[in-house]
């Protein structure tokens, strides 16, 4: 255990409480100030960053990028043709379906992706001019920062947690919600997105075919779309997904509706977070869509809004050399010259090293299964110790030098913490087994 008047010393001078209204960057601060002050190292479990070194694939492409050239140009809105063929390419090798090259555009991140979305959305469905379908729904637990996005753009919205909904309970309960059973949101109004991670931060469950075809078959019923993030590719370590044109294919909505967008990042499966890149790729059906409101702006379709107003407001574009990197990665990807899902199983490793010391130690799983089957081992896993709610044991476990995240800021309805994976190194295995072992012998 960490001296203890040096951690409460510090949670005071940030004014942090009881945590509560804590950041991950304010846990983050606090363990820099914790460490300074100790003397000693805190582990860090509390931020989703990739903590692995990226495949010299990508920066020998995006260094011959810069030495051609690249920093000198502008990209395109939509992307340069070269990452928009690969990424049509890879859809095609590791999800198992057609998206043509100019649906997919890459974006500064996931995050501008998802932002570029919901503003999509946003003006598409008029909500701007009183258009009935300003709710987007959130499968939850979820990444809080999406929910900021939409709180930003003026979209409402409401959550679903997933932990009583699994399998026909899940479809059911999205039946009822998307035919006005009951309010949709606080404002009201009717659900006109939903989005989901697959696998999902921070619980780790994968949605099944089953469930993924009922949710493509309500989108097209109540004209929703699904927004699909990948942001954790293929991590999935239960099933081989590494393999291009091969099933299984990484699970997705995208087999089931044409009502659909998809998010593919840069940052955990191909650890290039650094960078800012992913891509956006959007259903053939729905970027050549029209949408009324959108002829304001001067286009008609889905798509052309995305690229070439919002796109093109947001940033000019995405970082031309970085696109070259993302598609030699995919290229190599899809040629089978590169197997990208090699480095990430050390995620997997640690997770279970993890979760066999908490549970050995009074811990239990949070989100324990996947409709009954053992959860994979990967970027997360979300776990609580018995007689504590979240926050206190965030705040408790800062003292013996663990940092995690509670569950309560995800849109969780349970009580526990996040884990994350990316920054434990295999030198902190036996300091973090003997701190636990204390924080169970003290509890």
């Amino acid at each position: 255990m960490l001296d203890k008047d040096i951690v409460t010393e510090a949670i005071e001078s940030l004014g942090l409480g009881d945590f509560s209204q804590a950041t991950i960057r304010d846990l983050q601060g606090l363990s820099q100030i914790i460490e300074k002050k100790t003397g000693e190292q805190v582990i860090h479990l509390e931020m989703g960053v990739p903590g692995l070194q990226p495949s010299e694939i990508a920066l020998k492409a995006e260094q011959e990028a810069l030495r051609n050239g690249a920093a000198t140009q502008y990209p395109p809105n939509g992307g340069i043709p070269r990452i928009k063929k690969a990424a049509s390419e890879f859809v095609k090798a590791f999800i198992g379906v057609d998206i043509e090259p100019l649906c997919c555009i890459p974006t500064t991140g996931s995050m501008q992706g998802t932002f570029a979305t919901f503003t999509a959305l946003y003006h598409a469905l008029g909500v701007r001019d009183g258009g009935k379908k300003n709710t987007v729904l959130f499968i939850q637990p979820g990444f809080p920062v999406q929910n900021t996005q939409c709180d930003v753009i003026g979209l409402n919205q409401v959550g679903l947690d997933i932990h009583g909904y699994r399998g026909q309970a899940l479809i059911g309960k999205l039946e009822e919600i998307l035919s006005g059973n009951q309010e949709s949101s606080p404002r009201g109004g009717k659900v006109g997105a939903i989005v989901y991670s697959n696998p999902n931060n921070p619980s780790w469950v994968c949605f099944t075919e089953e469930e993924l075809k009922g949710i493509g078959e309500l989108a097209t019923k109540h004209d929703v779309i699904i927004l699909e993030d990948l942001a954790y590719f293929a991590m999935d370590f239960r099933r081989d997904l590494s393999h291009p044109y091969e099933a299984p294919y990484q699970a997705t909505v995208a087999r089931y509706t044409d009502n659909y967008v998809l998010w593919v990042s840069g940052s955990k499966a191909f650890s290039y977070a650094g960078q800012r890149i992913g891509v956006t790729c959007i259903s053939n059906k729905l970027y050549n869509r029209e949408y009324e409101p959108l002829k304001k702006f001067g286009v008609s379709t889905f798509g052309n809004f995305f690229c070439n107003r919002l796109m093109y407001t947001l940033s000019s574009g995405t970082t031309h050399s970085v696109q070259c990197a993302m598609a030699a990665l995919m290229e190599a990807a899809c040629d089978g010259s590169y197997n990208f899902l090699d480095d990430v199983k050390e995620y997997g490793r640690r997770a279970k090293y993890m979760k066999d010391v908490l549970l050995a130690n009074g811990f239990y799983l949070v989100y324990d299964n996947d409709m009954g089957a053992p959860l994979a081992d990967g970027f997360y896993f979300t776990t609580q110790y018995p007689g504590m709610n979240d926050l206190e044991l965030t705040k408790e476990l800062m003292y013996y030098g663990i940092a995690v995240f509670p569950l309560d800021t995800m849109g969780s309805t349970q009580q526990g913490v996040r884990i994350c994976t990316s920054f434990f190194r295999k030198e902190q295995e036996q300091l973090f087994k003997e701190r636990i072992e204390e924080f169970k012998k003290n509890h």
